[in-house]
């Protein structure tokens, strides 16, 4: 309604009021002057003719004819006018007429207002240090806001005020708010926020506050995390890992382990967390996590979790046994955290290493018989070390065949005579000794490749064939053993024959020397070698 209107029509109020006042009647009104009433709440008017006994009735109206908005109970000499609750409908001045054979009339004017609420404290965010926030009064459901003020206070002191001095055509409650935007410090922790209204009601202010108890918080910052005994462990070793960070509120502190996929495993809720017997699968790293209502903050640490090598492998291709002058690869494998590094050696005959290679796979290529051995295979890192051992034979087809007769190929009838077969190869062939005829060779039980013939015969005499072969090949060699028989008695005169011939021919001379001079000293009765050794003239 336009404000020269609502002059108007107040002025005519008072004009009618006057008027209503004026008759014979004694009319008497509850409240007298007139009512101020909050929407939502029950109020009532009372009429009276205490001077009416008989004949007594009673109408409410208002000055515009519209409807009361109430309802009507009438007791003896009095009259209530019920709004409950009370709108902006009963916002009207009402006209209480006493019948009681003469007519009374009084008039009374009822205002509204509303007022029902504390103010609200929002706030756009947390309020954090050394960030802007913005904070905002809010006053629900007010009515009429040309009368409201709205005023921020900080420790006692006024950040912002207004007042809202629009007209509104409408009757209508509105919510009303006021912001204002800083930046808190550290100073401004537990200092009161107070959104304060004032509501002019009848010409009195009505005032209502809502204090609210300043909460400045920081963000989580800094962690810290300290490991003992160390990020580097070996297996079945605990560790003890303790996370703080700074904040306001204290930061809660959660631990966690990164997954393979990017996830992440939460492991505890404390700020120290505990691993006890750890395994390989153990290490990677793990996150300590600070968060408070107004942020999170983070830091990561690594663990490792060494595991000497183990299960090494070698694998040969195409196998450990080999044709002179062909290829092989040998590749080794060994479990280990952190993986071990492999070292390839092959064993001297004094049992030391000769070093080869550090690759995983070792490569010969035209293998010679040299590079038979054993070769070693070494999972390395800084928990220990573990090996294995192949064996790799280089195998050629048998050369360097030799038959040989001790001590000749010829030999005489009795004498005895050694058949040797060795071959050079390494490692050594199969060797198979022999001795040829036609009705069918013979294999002769030989020991290391040698046969030996004690007193040899005349049948001893032949062909004698060494065989000596692999699985890549054979070779062959053969002698012939020739054994003369011995000469008969008449036809065959021997050395020792010839010895005893020519001792006899000393020995009976001998004899008679010594008969002589034995006779000789049996007729002197004596017998003197020195004497019968003097010259005689």
């Amino acid at each position: 309604m336009p404000r020269n209107i609502v002059v108007i029509f107040g002025a005519s109020n008072i004009l009618w009021m006057v008027f209503a006042v004026s008759q014979n009647v004694k009319v008497e009104i509850f409240p007298e002057d007139k009512m101020i009433a909050q929407i939502g709440d029950s109020a009532s008017l009372t009429c009276s003719a205490p001077d009416c006994e008989s004949s007594l009735s009673f109408s409410w109206r208002t000055q515009i004819d519209s409807p009361l908005n109430g309802k009507v109970k009438t007791n003896g000499t009095r009259s209530t006018l019920v709004m409950n609750p009370v709108s902006f409908e009963n916002e009207h001045s009402y006209l209480c007429t006493v019948s009681c054979g003469n007519k009374g009339e009084r008039g009374i004017q009822v205002e509204i207002y509303s007022f029902p609420k504390d103010p609200e404290i929002h706030w756009s965010s947390l309020p954090e240090v050394g960030k802007p926030v913005t904070v905002r009064c809010l006053v629900p459901d007010v009515y009429p806001v040309e009368k409201l003020e709205i005023e921020l206070l900080k420790d006692n002191h006024s950040m912002v005020s207004q007042n809202f001095l629009e007209l509104i055509d409408i009757k209508s409650k509105e919510t009303k708010s006021l912001e204002f935007t800083f930046t808190p410090t550290e100073e401004d922790i537990g200092k009161a926020i107070v959104c304060q209204a004032t509501l002019i009601i009848d010409g009195q202010p009505s005032v209502k506050t809502t204090p609210e108890k300043m909460q400045v918080y920081i963000s989580p910052k800094d962690p810290v995390i300290s490991v003992n005994p160390s990020t580097s462990l070996q297996e079945g070793d605990s560790v003890m890992m303790t996370c703080t960070s700074e904040g306001l509120p204290a930061p809660q502190i959660s631990w966690s382990k990164k997954l393979d996929n990017g996830d992440q495993q939460l492991l505890s809720g404390n700020a120290t967390l505990t691993l006890i017997a750890m395994r390989m699968e153990d290490s990677g790293i793990y996150v300590c996590e600070g968060v408070n209502p107004v942020g999170t903050n983070r830091k990561e640490v690594e663990l490792t979790v060494q595991v000497a090598p183990r299960d090494t492998t070698i694998s040969v291709n195409p196998s450990s046994t080999l044709e002179e002058g062909s290829s092989v690869n040998m590749t080794c494998s060994s479990d280990g955290f952190p993986a071990p590094k492999i070292l390839w050696s092959k064993k001297l005959r004094d049992g030391n290493l000769e070093p080869l290679s550090e690759n995983t796979t070792l490569t010969l290529t035209s293998t010679k018989m040299e590079d038979s051995g054993i070769y070693v295979c070494e999972g390395i890192n800084q928990a220990g070390i573990n090996r294995k051992e192949v064996e790799l034979i280089i195998q050629a087809a048998p050369k360097d065949l030799q038959l040989t007769a001790f001590p000749s190929e010829s030999v005489k009838e009795g004498d005895t005579v050694i058949i040797s077969c060795t071959c050079g190869n390494v490692p050594p062939t199969l060797i198979i000794l022999k001795k040829k005829a036609e009705t069918g060779d013979t294999v002769l039980k030989s020991t290391d490749g040698a046969y030996t013939i004690h007193r040899a015969r005349l049948a001893d005499a032949g062909v004698y064939e060494c065989e000596s072969k692999n699985e890549i090949g054979l070779q062959l060699r053969s002698i012939t053993l020739d054994v003369k028989g011995r000469e008969s008695n008449k036809d065959y005169f021997s050395s020792e024959l010839l010895v005893l011939y020519c001792a006899s021919s000393l020995i009976i001379p001998a004899i008679g020397v010594i008969i002589y001079f034995a006779r000789k000293a049996n007729m002197r009765g004596s017998y003197s070698l020195v004497d019968a050794q003097k010259s005689k003239v």
